[in-house]
């Protein structure tokens, strides 16, 4: 039966391996588990400073005179759900 998730082989030295077996020990998970969490938290970092970048360049070039008030930005969302639908 395959499985559920796909699967990866990793090669660590010995050092980093007797620490995850120690962290995953005191946590009472599994070495695998320790990994697929520790895999996340990096994956949750990267992606925080990606959507910061894009933020910051955002802000270089926000024009506040140009911006949408909040009721004028949904008015022109409402406008344009309203559109699509007598379609």
């Amino acid at each position: 039966m395959p499985a559920k998730n796909p699967r990866l082989t990793t090669v660590v030295e010995k050092p980093i391996y007797v620490w995850l077996k120690k962290r995953a020990k005191r946590q009472g998970i599994s070495v695998s588990l320790l990994m697929r969490d520790l895999l996340r938290e990096v994956y949750e970092q990267e992606e925080d400073i990606y959507w910061s970048a894009v933020a910051d360049e955002r802000m270089e070039s926000f024009d506040r005179k140009k911006a949408l008030s909040h009721k004028d930005a949904w008015a022109k969302i409402n406008k344009q759900s309203r559109g699509k639908k007598s379609r």
